[in-house]
């Protein structure tokens, strides 16, 4: 029992498995044979050619656009040429995904490993037609990555719509758009549109904010800057009912939108104005319909009928096996739970060592990490950058915990940048003071998530982590943090000093 196949392999989490598995086959009880399979042209994976790698390369030109048209000391505003914008994120992306490629291509060179350029799909369990060619492995892992979510609206098939696919290749853009989804995707492209662009955006906001597992000054201040720095105009607590096209090939939008308690005429009286809990019909029109909806796992195609897995909920378990299937590992972004990168890449190696595990007899290992990742958010200037737990998640817990929130406007290095508007907000537990978690959306919040991961991670208590800055000095704002929730655990034992004191009182 020593066959494996990838179905993905070119992919993050695909090559971390194939990666961990050549690293350790030492350790199977049978000799190691490894079939690497992928269809993808050219090939590389997601991540490098149509996600987090090429987004960031297009973004950069319209953060370096915006902060030059923001600072009033600079003369002119800087043309954008998207022409350029994109051969240069296609020659960055043809290099990153030739070296993915030719790492995948040395893998094959091995001894006991093959690498098939077909389509594999399941017809049986743990039986796969690749190309024409019938495979048995005792093993399968499933590394497929994700597709673009679109939204099963009435009219959608019917007007022009464009992915975030579309807008990294894009060099001429509309006059309007109507933007569906303000998660992760819409944050960061709806900037790039408005700024290298200049489209003039509506987006749909279904909640009364975004990043809504936040305290609301978080999605507030990401409201004010979209609406305020970019000209976006975001409809909150709004729901899109359907979709229809105009006379000269635009879209039309009918959707619902429900009262957030504010009154049109500002005031809070009993007449007129819009009340909590009313909703009205509203129409929007643009030119083109851009769905930032998220993605979905890419298993169509993939024959999972012919098999006893059921891709629904709870289907991919901790250790990265099939619910249905224990000797079928699901992995990355087909699996649903955590569609990042690093995440992929993990659960990659979890899943290797899993299978070593498995096929030796021995337990298989949950796989859990540390909630990690980063919006790029107004082209990244204002980036939103979590780590571990947030308010909500801790309270949820039911632990005690301290929460400290610092405004970036506190510390003079970010008004000197031009840019101090954001936060960032610091979770410690009251009891041992362990740091818990940390969120922050404001300049330079990416950057500083290295570092707070580390002390997360390594479950340092807050009062042994260093409260002085060194350059630069971005991460006095950390300090501050810091020294709050250490300030916040000294009030408190002093009370509880204070109170076990009066027990003793005969």
């Amino acid at each position: 029992m020593g066959h494996v196949a990838i179905v993905g392999a070119y992919g993050s989490a695909g090559v971390a498995v194939a990666d961990e598995l050549c690293e350790r086959r030492d350790e199977f009880t049978d000799d190691l044979k490894l079939t690497l399979i992928d269809d993808g042209d050219p090939g590389g994976g997601l991540c490098i050619l149509r996600g987090c790698m090429p987004s960031k390369d297009v973004l950069s030109a319209g953060e370096h656009r915006y902060l030059a048209r923001h600072d009033d000391r600079l003369e002119g505003v800087p043309e954008a040429d998207p022409e350029r914008i994109v051969a240069r994120k296609d020659e960055h992306v043809s290099n990153f995904a030739e070296h993915r490629r030719s790492h995948v291509h040395d893998l094959a060179d091995r001894d006991g490993v093959e690498l098939l350029r077909e389509t594999a799909r399941f017809v049986d369990d743990r039986v796969l037609d690749v190309g024409g060619r019938r495979l048995e492995p005792d093993y399968v892992v499933v590394a497929t990555g994700s597709v673009p979510n679109i939204p099963d609206l009435p009219g959608i098939d019917e007007v022009p719509t464009r992915t975030s696919t579309d807008v990294l290749d894009a060099t001429a853009f509309p006059d309007s758009g109507i933007v569906l989804g303000n998660g992760y995707i819409s944050l960061e492209l709806g900037p790039y549109l408005s700024e290298i662009g200049d489209v003039d955006l509506t987006v749909i906001e279904h909640d009364e904010r975004p990043l809504e597992e936040m305290k609301d000054a978080y999605g507030e201040t990401v409201l004010d800057i979209y609406r305020d720095q970019f000209g976006i105009e975001v409809l909150t607590n709004t729901d899109e009912k359907r979709l229809e096209s105009t006379a000269d090939g635009g879209v039309r939008l009918i959707a619902e939108r429900t009262g957030d308690g504010e009154r049109e005429d500002g005031g809070e009286g009993d007449d007129g104005g819009e009340r909590p809990g009313d909703s009205e019909e509203i129409t929007v029109e643009a030119d083109e319909l851009y769905c930032f909806t998220g993605r979905r796992p890419n298993l169509d195609g993939l024959g999972l009928e012919n098999t006893r897995l059921e891709p629904d909920d709870g289907w991919v378990t901790s250790t990265m096996q099939a619910r249905d299937d224990e000797r079928v590992f699901v992995v990355g972004d087909a699996n649903g739970r955590e569609p990042i990168l690093h995440v992929a890449k993990e659960q990659g190696f979890a899943a290797g060592e899993n299978i070593v595990a498995h096929q030796r007899g021995e337990d298989c290992e949950p796989y859990a990490n540390v909630p990690h990742h980063v919006i790029f958010s107004g082209l990244g200037v204002y980036p939103f950058a979590r780590i571990g737990h947030t308010p909500s998640t801790a309270a949820a817990t039911h632990m005690d915990e301290i929460v400290v929130t610092r405004e970036a406007s506190s510390d003079g290095v970010f008004e000197t940048k031009g840019h101090s508007e954001g936060r960032a907000t610091l979770i410690v537990s009251a009891d041992d003071g362990t740091v818990l978690g940390y969120q922050g959306l404001h300049r330079h919040a990416d950057v500083m998530a290295k570092t707070m991961q580390v002390v997360v991670e390594m479950g340092l208590d807050v009062r042994e982590v260093p409260k002085r800055a060194y350059h630069p000095t971005t991460p006095e704002l950390l300090d501050g943090l810091f020294r709050a929730a250490c300030a916040e655990l000294a009030e408190r034992e002093d009370c509880v000093a204070e109170t076990d004191s009066e027990d003793m009182i005969p």
